[in-house]
């Protein structure tokens, strides 16, 4: 048991224990002033003593949760420094600004140097003692008065001076002052990254009060920014260096991009070759600089040595070319850029003039895009013209692009079947490729087919895209649209057979693409219509032979090639009833060809892989000639009627009876309805029910001989052929007496299907009598939620969901048996 001392006693036991925690606590205590005078110094709290324990370095966990932890020493130290460097700050510019004035030139000038040599000696002397981030701090106060005492002596010295100039000067003078300065306190980071940013001002602040042009800032710049490579590249502090590379590239930047300007705006060869030599000296200094820079840099240099190269010389002959045709010239420079690869420049430097090729070939094709994009999407405005004659404009007017500037886009095919070319090229000798660019070129597998398949594509585009800049007619722009759909399929099934495959997927969609821009061309007229779709379905076809017969090729391709020949069939038979004169109802059966001749396709191709979506296919035309139907129910009830006797073609075999057979009853039914319909009768039992009667007979018969039969198979047509027709002249009749009637007849069969266990019974009288009674109840149930309050129905809502959310498993459960029952029957 468990001993529990009197109160007394245990008093006197917490007393003792409490009284030897104050000692232990006392002496904790005086270790850690002891420790905190010796570290004083340092700056840093102790974080642990020389014996086992650990000193606490906060507050004890409360019953409220963990106190948040104490600032330390050092961040404390830092705020109250930035704090006080600003104060100082701010007090020297009020000072400078307001008090400057009521003093004489002596006391200025006491104040002036006590102060900055105040703060200039300060740093020296805190560094002796350890105090690195109070030297920083005063370091920057320094730097600050400094600035402060060239702003003085101007404005009392010498205020007629040009302001640029006096300002280069300061800055020249400033930044030798913060190196010598930085270079003496090697421990303090600020002078030194100071001394960066102000060399970046004289040169450009002389230049503008010389009054010199764009060049001559741009040059200013470029030398400010081979100052900073040099200060990158050679500087020891950490500071100087990353500041130096900061400030070379916007200075770089900046005059390489004053200098491109310029060229890009030359009224002539002539006078785009100052703009181009400025490049090439900023190219120079570049590469200069990527040979003692490390990897990354160095080929970050070697890009942008290509870019200004490709620049200058590309500027002074895109200057003397027809307008449209400056493109070309910068690519051609981008092109034997590349021959400069093998220079001895390092491989890094060497890799970035290679990516400035690829980037200059890569805006190149960019620039190209826009006729081609205007060519593409153009035929599709011939949906809204069809067989509206030849466009007068030939091929321009065909696509709907005769506002666009076409003599300013005449280089756009040159563009891309040239870089077309190179691709292709690159591609077939991908190892001489490899062998002559050496160890600069580290492609990985997967290049070579980005190669090849950026090579089809821009093939496509340029010779797609050469009818509407040559200005030629209709039918050659037809033509060459059918051409390259035949010569991109051509090429697809070559590359399976060469093994590649990205290059084949690659050739396949925009042969795709084509053929659809062809076909949607072809509109125009009525005989390219059928030239046009007739060519695309046999070459469809034909790539569907050829890749089925292909090894390596995909199922999915197979499939895809054969449906599409399915759906270029459509157009023609759609435009036969055209040709004939036709309406679009009195057409639709002629749609049914397309269905009918892919049923008998089917079953020649039992078992192929393409034979369900072939099918598939057909149906889609078959709903596609039930909807042109539409328009009249004449026609309507004869597309049906047609498509119910191919579903039961098509239910003879095997493998289709189950789907065929449903569709095909459910076809002749609706064939049936409709032509009540058109004979005007308003009484669909006296030609449904002898229908019926029969056919629950047969299912009678049926279930007899074979109990296994489902109820859906002996009674599902029967009562359906009935039922439905009943149904909708129920909802539509004004009367009682056959809403009643059916009413009755679906409780009784609703009945029989759950007495007997038939599914059949039970779903399509339940669902009927469901049906009935909603239409019965219809206008009373609208006459109480007129009367009742607006806010009853969102009440009732709610209510009804917390019901159900409540019961939420237990609807679930009873849903499953409700689903389980009607599965256990026949």
């Amino acid at each position: 048991m468990e001993y529990v001392p009197p109160p007394a006693e245990e008093l006197a036991i917490l007393d003792r224990e409490l009284a030897r925690l104050d000692a232990r606590r006392s002496q904790l205590l005086i270790r850690r002033a002891w420790l905190v005078r010796v570290l004083g110094t340092a700056g840093a709290a102790p974080a642990a003593g020389p014996g086992p324990w650990t000193a606490p370095t906060g507050r004890s966990a409360g019953a409220f949760g963990r106190p948040a932890p104490a600032a330390t020493a050092r961040s404390a130290q830092n705020v109250l420094l930035v704090l006080g460097g600003l104060l100082l700050t701010v007090a020297a510019l009020a000072f400078t600004l307001v008090s400057w004035g009521e003093m004489g030139i002596g006391g200025r000038s006491a104040v002036l140097t006590a102060i900055t040599a105040g703060a200039l000696v300060a740093p020296a002397v805190l560094l002796r003692r350890g105090l690195s981030a109070t030297a920083e701090a005063l370091a920057a106060l320094a730097s600050v008065l400094m600035v402060l005492d060239a702003y003085a002596v101007y404005w009392v010295a010498v205020p007629d001076a040009d302001g640029a100039a006096y300002t280069a000067g300061a800055a020249t003078v400033l930044a030798a002052l913060w190196t010598a300065y930085g270079l003496l306190l090697d421990r303090l980071r600020f002078p030194l990254a100071l001394a960066v940013s102000a060399v970046q001002l004289p040169l450009v602040l002389w230049t503008w009060a010389a009054g010199g042009g764009p060049l001559w800032f741009s040059g200013a710049l470029l030398v400010t920014a081979a100052l900073d490579g040099v200060v990158a590249l050679r500087a020891g502090r950490a500071s100087a260096r990353v500041t130096a590379c900061v400030a070379l590239c916007v200075t770089g930047g900046a005059g390489l991009l004053v200098a491109l300007v310029e060229s890009l705006t030359a009224a002539g060869p002539v006078g785009a070759v100052a703009p181009g030599a400025v490049l090439l000296a900023g190219a120079a200094l570049a590469l200069a600089g990527a040979r003692s820079a490390p990897a990354p840099f160095a080929g970050a240099g070697g890009m942008v040595a290509g870019l200004a190269t490709v620049a200058a010389v590309g500027g002074v002959a895109a200057a003397g070319v027809p307008e449209g045709w400056q493109v070309l010239m910068y690519l051609l420079c981008a092109g034997a850029l590349l021959t400069a690869v093998q220079a001895p420049l390092g491989v890094a430097a060497a890799r970035g003039l290679g990516w400035a090729s690829a980037v200059v070939t890569a805006g190149a094709v960019l620039m190209s895009l826009p006729p081609v994009a205007v060519v593409a999407a153009g035929p599709v405005s011939r949906l809204g013209a069809v067989w509206s004659g030849v466009p007068r404009g030939g091929a321009r007017a065909a696509g709907g692009a005769t506002d666009l500037p076409w003599d300013g886009t005449a280089a756009a095919p040159v563009v891309m079947l040239l870089v077309a070319w190179v691709l292709g090229a690159a591609y077939r000798w991908w190892e001489g490729v490899l062998r002559w660019a050496g160890p600069v070129a580290v492609p990985g597998p997967a290049w070579r087919g980005a190669a090849g398949s950026a090579g089809v594509v821009l093939s496509w585009a340029g010779l797609m895209v050469l009818p509407a800049v040559l200005d030629l007619s209709f039918a050659a722009a037809l033509a060459v649209q059918l051409a390259l759909a035949v010569a991109a399929f051509g090429v697809a099934v070559g590359a399976l057979r060469g093994g590649a495959r990205g290059v084949a997927l690659t050739a396949g969609v925009v042969g795709a693409g084509g053929a659809a821009g062809a076909g949607l061309l072809s509109l125009a007229t009525e005989a390219a219509t059928y030239t046009a779709f007739g060519l695309l379905v046999a070459v469809f076809v034909a790539l569907a032979v050829a890749l089925d017969r292909q090894e390596g090729a995909s199922p999915a391709a197979v499939r895809a090639s054969a449906c599409a020949a399915v759906v270029g069939a459509v157009v023609p038979m759609a435009a036969l009833g055209a040709s004939l004169g036709l309406a679009a109802y009195e057409a639709a059966p002629l749609l049914l060809a397309v269905p009918a001749v892919t049923a008998l396709l089917g079953a020649r191709l039992k078992g192929h892989p393409a034979a369900l979506p072939v099918e598939v296919t057909g149906a889609a035309a078959g709903a596609v000639a039930v909807a042109t139907a539409a328009g009249d129910a004449r026609f309507l009830a004869l597309v049906l009627a047609l498509c119910g006797v191919l579903a039961a073609g098509t239910a003879l075999r095997p493998e289709r009876r189950p789907l065929a057979g449903y569709l095909a009853t459910g076809l002749f039914v609706l064939a049936a309805w409709v032509r009540l319909m058109v004979a005007g009768v308003s009484a669909p039992e006296a030609y449904t029910l002898p229908v019926t009667v029969p056919a629950l007979v047969v299912g009678v018969l049926r279930r007899r001989r074979d109990p296994s039969a489902s109820s859906w198979t002996a009674y599902g047509a029967g009562l359906t052929v009935t039922l439905v027709p009943s149904l909708g002249a129920a909802w539509v009749d004004p009367h009682w007496t056959r809403p009643l009637l059916l009413g009755v007849a679906a409780l009784v069969i609703t009945l029989a299907g759950a007495r007997l266990r038939l599914q059949a019974l039970l779903v399509l009288g339940g669902g009927v009598l469901a049906l009935d009674a909603l239409h019965e109840l219809t206008p009373y149930v609208v006459q109480v939620a007129g009367a009742l309050p607006r806010w009853v129905a969102p009440a009732l809502a709610g209510v009804l969901l917390l019901a159900v959310g409540a019961t939420y498993e237990k609807r679930l459960r009873d849903a499953r048996r409700v689903k389980e029952a009607l599965g256990r029957m026949r």
